[in-house]
């Protein structure tokens, strides 16, 4: 079984090493500059990103913050979860999954909250597995 290692990443290099990973999940992303750009705005807003890594090489990523709300109280919500197309069956998103829960233990949060695509049946068969529960239906508007 191949040894991966899960880190924070804080970097313009890491950032930049996710990128491709991310890509997978968000292909409106079209260069790694940008990426990069938008990730550190969203890090004025608490927004992290966690790595599993194999080598030099991400092989996972989770993009989350910490918010509170009326609904859940403090929570830790999962924005991006993805791994590459090759590594899907290596348990890196149980890894990380796991990962996040203790963040959010850490920060004392009452919940790890997430969305997923309605037509994305593995992604919530995944989150079943995992013990996440539908708790609703989430609803946008374009503008």
């Amino acid at each position: 079984m191949s040894h991966f290692r899960l880190s924070l990443i804080d970097s313009e290099q890491d950032y930049l090493a996710c990128f491709d990973t991310m890509h997978e999940l968000r292909p409106h992303l079209l260069d790694a500059s940008t990426f990069v750009a938008q990730v550190r705005r969203q890090a004025q807003q608490g927004y992290r990103l966690m790595a599993a890594w194999q080598g030099d090489r991400v092989m996972a990523v989770a993009g989350y913050r910490i918010q509170e709300n009326l609904l859940y109280g403090r929570f830790l919500y999962v924005d991006d979860l993805v791994a590459v197309a090759g590594a899907r069956r290596q348990s890196l998103g149980g890894m990380l999954i796991e990962a996040l829960r203790e963040e959010a233990q850490r920060q004392d949060c009452a919940h790890l909250v997430l969305d997923t695509a309605l037509g994305n049946a593995l992604a919530q068969r995944f989150y079943f597995r995992q013990g996440l529960l539908s708790k609703g239906l989430h609803f946008s508007q374009a503008l």
